[in-house]
């Protein structure tokens, strides 16, 4: 019993530890918290916090969203300008986190060091993202959603338009109006 007590507390020490940077997300679809995996991902999560500190993801929309698969945001405003960004993050994929369903993970070219500010949060499991996964690799994750995914699959249900270049486009832009940290 004494091992078991011990082996919980560290887990939740290990956990906590790992997810100690905590974001709230406010949509006008409602608020998503997503706890950040600082050890995972540390480069990944310190440009997120910069794109947040910075309040560069207030009046972003998620301007793709596949019913089934992600909603992806972070990059555009309502009507598709797409905002500058700072220099690409180095990969970090292979942290032994997964695409599965609830985690956030940063969106990219084909390029693997290419991931700037977009990010996209997966509605299911999306094990083809993953690194190593058929021998490429994945995007990176970086967090989970906490609490909200309710939001996320509001989001996801929504209908969707190509615009121009664009595809799977809200028709009625789904607008993040702020992100910031709670801890």
């Amino acid at each position: 019993m004494k091992k078991t007590l011990l082996a919980t507390l560290l887990l939740g020490v290990f956990t906590s530890a790992a997810y100690a940077t905590e974001v709230e997300m406010i949509t006008n679809k409602g608020t998503i918290v997503i706890d950040l995996n600082d050890e995972a991902a540390p480069n990944t999560v310190a440009n997120f916090l910069r794109y947040v500190d910075e309040g560069f993801y207030s009046n972003t929309v998620f301007h793709r969203v596949i019913r089934g698969f992600m909603v992806q945001g972070g990059g555009f405003e309502a009507d598709l300008n797409r905002k500058d960004t700072h220099l690409p993050v180095a990969y970090e994929g292979d942290n032994g986190l997964y695409n599965d369903a609830g985690t956030i993970a940063m969106a990219r070219t084909q390029d693997p060091n290419s991931a700037t500010s977009q990010f996209f949060i997966n509605q299911v499991d999306n094990t083809f993202l993953n690194h190593g996964a058929r021998g490429t690799y994945g995007y990176t994750v970086f967090g989970k959603v906490t609490q909200g995914m309710d939001v996320v699959n509001r989001i996801a249900d929504v209908s969707v338009r190509n615009v121009g270049p664009y595809q799977n486009v809200p028709v009625e832009p789904v607008v993040i109006e702020a992100v910031r940290r709670v801890n």
